[in-house]
């Protein structure tokens, strides 16, 4: 949407911008459980979207290539860069600000926007409104974040972001294209239009803004002209107050405290109804839920659940149940539990949820007799498959309980030098199976140390069948833990076709033949 130029002789209402620095990497850490010196890096299509400070100074910087940034720093942790979670860690942040001072509008996550005259005039002056709020971000864990305050979003952003050491810094009243115009022309994020005014010789954000703005309407259009308004320090965006999120969560408590799985089952079934019942009445569903169990000596048990479709409140005690049964004793309970905590993690409109005329076919019949089937025999009854990372068939398979999120023991997107090409074989032999691989001659076949044949293979025997090789690819080698001699294993793998079209993975591993999947 683009925002309106600033009206000549109105002046842009004072902001008070809170900037927190490298707020994707701290969202990750949380979100992950990782140490908060830890060498991250997250990666976005291929390249480095945000690091940590530790990972810099290691030479790891945004826009590296994935392996240029592991070969700077091996001991790199690489995360997945994702918006949601970015978005979801910042909420918190939100709240406790708007505790202190309300009139919050978040301009992405980890930056957001309060218009400086109430607060102002609340605590005093302004700095004492940001020294609040830096109390208040700093109660969270939140480090080194800073406080810009300036006439308009643009400059107090700017100011905030200001390579001084401070942490506070208020451009005054009518100052704001004085402290703007020794700034390059790259911080409006216009590739195209950054590019020619450079060729033209304007550098500085000063120099832009002294150029005829009736001139800059006609060469740049009003994409230009809103971006030669900020240059000038005539931010013409007002800050909009986001309005808080209803309250969507639910909670019981339990005195005195219940110690049988199917107590607490059966106490959060009303919980349960008015949880999905406020979700309908606002016209939303619930995809994913964060049970949260606490205990009677202080241990807290959560767990994110996800659903196909959407939770019924059946669903949603059912999740609970697992959850309990997942305790070491034979209630399932490690402990007392007094309080269950029911949060919707992910929603969406109801809309998208409703069935069609005549039902939502084969989809519906099919989630609702696995989840009966879940209901009865329990969580881990109904698993479906996923691949994962790895080398070999075995080690990518993986067996998720219906509706769960999956959590891949090894990454599928990290590199695995020696992996299969795609695609992946659709039955895989648990163990492998014995087979010998002969040539024409009659002889086996062998691999040597440079990956070469001793000769084509021709048939395959298993047991008392026989198969003729019709095509065959590879070999694929792995040589795993080659710096241990007592546990080195070298694997070359092969794919064939035998007369008949069927597809099979053979592997050869110290001079033994094995069949590890089939390609149905």
């Amino acid at each position: 949407m683009k925002q309106p130029i600033q009206p000549p002789g109105t002046a842009p209402e004072r902001v008070m911008l809170l900037w927190c620095p490298d707020w994707p990497v701290i969202a990750a850490i949380r979100t992950h459980g990782l140490k908060p010196d830890a060498r991250i890096a997250l990666i976005e299509s291929g390249r480095v979207y945000a690091c940590s400070g530790s990972a810099r100074a290691e030479g790891v910087k945004r826009g590296l290539k994935l392996r240029e940034a592991q070969a700077r720093c091996p001991d790199l942790i690489v995360q997945p860069y994702r918006a949601d979670e970015d978005a979801r860690a910042f909420e918190p942040v939100l709240t406790a600000i708007e505790e202190a001072m309300p009139g919050v509008q978040p301009l992405r996550p980890g930056v957001c926007a309060i218009r400086s005259r109430g607060p102002a005039q609340f605590y005093g002056s302004e700095e004492e409104a940001a020294l609040w709020l830096l109390d208040h971000v700093d109660a969270l864990g939140v480090p080194a974040s800073r406080v810009g305050i300036a006439d308009g979003v643009f400059t107090a952003e700017q100011a905030a972001r200001s390579p001084q050491p401070q942490r506070i810094r208020i451009v005054p009243a009518g100052d704001a294209a004085a402290s703007l115009a020794p700034l390059p022309v790259s911080i409006l994020d216009d590739l195209a239009l950054t590019g020619l005014l450079r060729r033209l010789g304007v550098y500085t954000l000063g120099e832009f803004a002294a150029l005829p703005a009736e001139l800059v309407l006609d060469r740049f259009g009003d994409s230009g002209a809103r971006l030669h308004s900020l240059a000038g320090g005539r931010d013409s965006r007002p800050v909009i107050a986001r309005v808080p999120p209803d309250e969507l969560d639910a909670s019981i408590d339990f005195e005195p405290p219940l110690d049988r799985v199917d107590q607490v089952a059966f106490g959060v079934r009303a919980t349960a109804d008015a949880f999905i019942r406020s979700l309908t009445d606002t016209k939303l569903v619930c995809t994913a839920v964060l049970v949260q169990l606490e205990s009677a000596n202080g241990e807290l048990s959560e767990r994110s659940w996800l659903h196909p479709r959407s939770f019924t409140a059946a669903e949603v005690v059912d999740r609970v149940r697992w959850q309990l049964q997942g305790g070491s004793t034979e209630t399932g309970l490690s402990a007392p539990i007094e309080r269950v905590r029911l949060i919707p993690e992910a929603i969406d409109s109801i809309g998208n949820h409703e069935e069609g005329l005549w039902g939502s076919g084969p989809d519906e019949r099919i989630h609702h007799a696995l989840s009966r089937v879940q209901s009865m025999l329990g969580r881990t009854a109904v698993l479906t498959p996923a691949i994962g990372g790895g080398r070999a068939p075995a080690d990518r398979m993986t067996l998720v309980p219906w509706g769960d999120r999956v959590l891949h023991e090894r990454e599928p997107d990290r590199p695995w030098p020696g992996r299969l090409p795609d695609p992946a074989p659709a039955t895989v032999f648990e163990p492998p199976r014995p087979v010998t691989v002969f040539a024409a001659s009659g002889a086996e076949v062998a691999v040597d140390d440079r990956g070469a044949l001793s000769e084509p293979p021709a048939t395959v025997s298993a047991g008392s069948s026989t198969l003729r090789v019709a095509a065959w690819a590879g070999p694929w080698m792995v040589d795993e833990r080659w710096w241990d001699p007592d546990a080195t294993s070298r694997v070359s793998r092969f794919q064939l076709v035998d007369a008949s079209g069927v597809a099979w993975l053979l592997a050869l591993e110290h001079g033994h033949w094995w069949a590890e999947a089939r390609y149905d």
